[in-house]
Formats: structure tokens, sequence, C-alpha cells
């Protein structure tokens, strides 16, 4: 078992529950782990025997464009296109940040983290 890791990928969106958030979006950091049997690409050395951290990025990229209110709506989405479209994932790990939430006050950001296993 190994595990790819895509990290701070940066993102323009407009999800939030606020009307304003709709209108003028956020920078946003998402983070991607994914665990799967890495011994056959490692043998191998083909790209079509481990989790492709392009079709990763992909992924999340096309999820955080479409709107949504929870940052946990977004993750499962891309969660669940993680375990459609990579077959050897055994388990993913999506964190979805929020830069400069509007929460009323000076915080850096919000995290949410979420884990699914095959």
């Amino acid at each position: 078992m190994g595990t790819i890791r895509v990290t701070n990928i940066q993102v323009y969106a407009f999800h939030g529950c606020l009307t304003e958030e709709e209108k003028i979006g956020s920078d946003y950091r998402v983070d991607v782990a994914v665990k799967a049997n890495l011994q056959p690409s490692a043998h191998s050395d083909e790209l079509k025997d481990t989790v492709d951290y392009v079709h990763i990025n992909r992924i999340v990229k096309e999820e955080m464009a479409i709107r949504s209110k929870l940052l946990e709506h977004v993750a499962k989405r891309m969660l669940d296109r993680i375990f459609a479209e990579v077959p050897i994932a055994m388990e993913a790990t999506v964190e979805v940040s929020k830069i400069n939430p509007p929460i009323g006050g000076n915080v850096e950001q919000v995290t949410i983290e979420m884990t699914l296993s095959r």
C-alpha cells in the first residue's frame, strides 16, 4: 500500500451559503491523498498502473467549478469521482479549505476533511 498526495491545489470558486459568496467568490485550497497498491506501478513503470495525479487535479478543478453551499458537498463529490474513476483507489481523503472565510473575524481559513474507503 502507498499514498499519492496532491497538495495545495489552488482554486477560485463560488461556494457558500451567503449571496455575496455566490457573486464574489473566494480562494480555496484542496489537498487530496489517495491510498492504493503502488507495487504494480513500482515494477511496471507504467502510468496505467498507478494513481494519475493529473487526473486527481482535474477532478478537483471540475468539482470546485460546480457551486455548492457546503464544502462537505464538494468534498463528497470529489471522493465519489475518485472511487468511480480510479479503480485502484482503496482510500481517499479530501481536505477543502476556504481562505479568509467571511465569518466576522480574522480567520486564515476553515477546512473540512472527509475520508472514504472501499
